[in-house]
């Protein structure tokens, strides 16, 4: 009601639908059902960002299990566990440290899992259980080639809690490997995951020692979203003025130093959403290039936090509009439609295929 981006609540009666809602009260028997039910109410106003989360929910800690940064299979043969993968990371970062990949520790794709801590591992055991609470201190496994104990090597790791950033880090270079070899590596790829601090840190990562390739795919499929889409768009939207060459150096610099030169293309889904709406929005307005892939979320009502209710919820209220140049509104409730609509369809993603990247490499070329 205090903060609603327009007095009007839409048009409905808030009031009235607060009162519609009140009597489920009686019901409510955790804050669980007090979320739901705050939630119901909040979406009769159709628009996006409308959230009510946390509060006193009175459940314990989840166990933090000491994770290896791996995939592992069970050998049908043997009746053990095997490391059929190592999520390789960027040990340089800290987010995207692989445990099994940092210096001294002696693991292989393809070793036996014998003993985690001494223990004995079996085919019938879950690894994962012998592993909880044990994230904050090292590790020691016992792992070998073949499926024995005899000439078996201790090694012991820094485990880490959660796996999510070296999976994605790895699907982001598979990516960018699949469109150099699709391109001669003419063409570079980047992902940005959100416009947050992580999204600006991945495209000053990626974006700048690409800048002298021919074209370049920006992905923002599934982008949470943020605040800094503007800086994308202004370093995207740099035009080129000049160059300046030097008698002693066969390479070249433009001015502005910072600008790319070659072809952009977009890649935008369903998840690209608030920022990552805008962001799509922007760059099909500036000319960048074609948007590819489905139409995006469309929620651009921005929010903020007003501090957190006395239970240690928060709801967050839509509070600023997202408009043209003319003052009419844009994108919340439909989203932005791509120039090219390309569906990643589930038998393609269940063979391995990403056919809007197939795309964007089509088109970029």
């Amino acid at each position: 009601r205090d903060f609603f981006y327009v007095e009007n609540m839409h048009g409905y009666d808030w009031e009235a639908i607060r009162d519609q809602y009140r009597p489920w009260l009686e019901h409510v028997t955790h804050r669980s059902d007090l979320n739901y039910l705050i939630g119901e109410m909040i979406a009769e106003l159709n628009v996006g960002h409308a959230y009510i989360s946390g509060g006193d929910y009175e459940l314990p800690d989840r166990p933090d299990v000491a994770l290896m940064g791996a995939d592992l299979e069970l050998d049908a043969e043997s009746g053990l566990y095997r490391i059929k993968r190592i999520l390789r990371g960027h040990n340089e970062e800290r987010e995207y440290r692989a445990p099994l990949t940092e210096i001294g520790v002696d693991a292989r794709e393809g070793d036996y899992l014998l003993e985690i801590d001494g223990k004995q591992v079996q085919g019938t055991d879950n690894p994962y259980r012998m592993l909880r609470h044990k994230a904050s201190r090292p590790v020691e496994i016992l792992l070998n080639d073949r499926p024995s104990p005899e000439g078996a090597r201790k090694v012991v790791y820094q485990p880490i809690s959660d796996e999510s950033n070296l999976r994605y880090l790895s699907w982001v270079e598979g990516n960018m490997r699949a469109v150099s070899e699709a391109t001669d590596g003419s063409v570079g790829y980047m992902h940005i995951p959100d416009m947050s601090a992580k999204g600006i840190s991945e495209f000053i990562k990626w974006y700048y020692p690409q800048m002298r390739k021919e074209g370049l795919i920006v992905d923002v499929r599934g982008n949470g979203g943020g605040n800094v889409s503007q800086m994308l768009i202004e370093r995207l939207s740099r035009k080129l003025l000049g160059v300046r060459y030097s008698r002693t150096n066969n390479d070249f610099r433009t001015y502005p130093n910072e600008v790319f030169l070659g072809h952009l293309v977009c890649l935008v889904n369903e998840n690209s959403a608030s920022d990552g709406d805008i962001f799509a929005a922007r760059f099909k307005q500036a000319g960048l290039g074609p948007l590819i892939g489905k139409r995006s979320w469309g929620g651009v009502i921005g929010i903020t936090s007003h501090g957190p209710l006395v239970d240690g919820g928060d709801i967050r209220v839509p509070e600023f509009a997202t408009n043209s140049i003319d003052g009419s509104w844009i994108i919340e409730g439909h989203g932005v439609d791509p120039d090219i609509v390309v569906e990643n369809d589930p038998d393609s993603l269940l063979a391995g295929e990403d056919p809007q990247l197939a795309r964007g490499i089509e088109e970029v070329l």
